[in-house]
């Protein structure tokens, strides 16, 4: 008799994953033990809820069948009383399902960008570290169908364009170091596979706090739309970010292409051929030009890249555009110049 259905699912979504993984490091699976260079190292980043304790036992079960070492990480925010236990507890349960290295790291949260941002941010540089110390291949995330769909409504409340409509990328980060393997299960298949497995997990009593914005979305917002809507609605919101990304990166792929053609030996931007692109990719060039003079990508809003658009398609002789990082643009005899001033 086979596994559960809900496990089988999250077995063979890590499978196509690591899969995938041996072939970016040229590793087929099917290539004799003795011609095989030492194993590369996957982690799993783990809080020890149910999607991440899934995902760790799906890990721990399909790398070793693939050749691969598995091990695992979780991160200490320090945000709450007893977390550092709450930590150590992990770790065990993590060891318990046989991965090694298995480690806590503690962080300190800042200020900045708001709690869930600043919280995110600390996390991602301790799994980057971590990933280097060890020398990780990749680091496995357990970002699921719900999560998804919740990223791309956040997306469409900034208003911020069709990037943020595309959600998370099931690889993403310094060389392809992040994969999100379950971004096409649902939540309930990740718990189910916990209790039929009977895997101890922790609920983060932040993911019902309503003071945080994503989950008022959780547990207000998407059950508001599935009552009007139906319960199709994370499905075809996750769909949605699909569908944007391919968009996004098409259209990116264009601006690169037309940047060549619009700048010239001195780095300035033909404003006559800036004026003959389509929108969408006029406005990427002018963010690709921003970025590159010293503006922080972060800190570069869709209200900006409007001012500097309006430099090119409602010239009136206005003056200079400030953006973020001390970055200056302005229109010269016909030429776009951004720089920091």
């Amino acid at each position: 008799m086979g596994p559960h259905p809900a496990v089988a699912a999250i077995r063979l979504a890590v499978r196509r994953v690591l899969t995938d993984i041996l072939d970016d490091h040229g590793r087929l699976p099917g290539r004799a033990a003795h011609e095989r260079p030492s194993s590369p190292l996957v982690l799993v980043a783990c809080s020890g809820g149910a999607d991440s304790m899934a995902l760790a036992s799906a890990l721990a079960f399909e790398a070793p069948r693939l050749g691969l070492r598995a091990g695992g990480v979780t991160v200490d925010h320090g945000l709450q009383a007893g977390s550092d236990l709450r930590a150590a507890d992990v770790v065990e349960r993590l060891r318990g399902l046989g991965l090694d290295p298995a480690e806590s790291v503690a962080v300190t949260v800042g200020r900045g960008g708001g709690p869930e941002a600043a919280a995110r941010d600390a996390r991602y540089a301790a799994l980057d570290t971590a990933a280097e110390r060890h020398g990780a291949a990749a680091v496995l995330l357990g970002h699921t169908r719900d999560d998804q769909a919740e990223t791309v409504l956040l997306g469409l409340a900034r208003g911020s364009g069709i990037r943020s409509l595309s959600g998370m990328a099931a690889v993403s980060g310094a060389d392809g170091r992040y994969r999100r393997p379950f971004l096409q299960l649902d939540r309930q298949t990740a718990r189910t596979a916990c209790m039929v497995q009977s895997l101890p997990v922790w609920d983060d009593p932040h993911n019902a706090d309503p003071a945080y914005t994503r989950s008022r979305l959780r547990h207000e917002g998407l059950p508001a739309l599935e009552k009007a809507l139906g319960k199709g609605v994370v499905e075809a919101l996750a769909r949605t970010a699909q569908l944007s990304r391919d968009d996004a990166d098409a259209l990116d792929a264009w601006a690169g292409r037309a940047e060549a053609g619009v700048r010239d030996a001195d780095g300035r931007l033909a404003c006559d051929a800036l004026h003959a692109l389509p929108p969408a990719v006029r406005r990427r060039v002018l963010r690709r030009a921003a970025i590159e003079a010293g503006a922080p990508a972060g800190s570069l809003f869709a209200r900006h890249i409007e001012e500097v658009d309006r430099l090119i398609t409602g010239w009136r002789g206005q003056g200079a555009i400030n953006l973020p990082g001390r970055v200056v643009a302005r229109r010269q005899g016909g030429r776009l110049v951004i720089r920091q001033g």
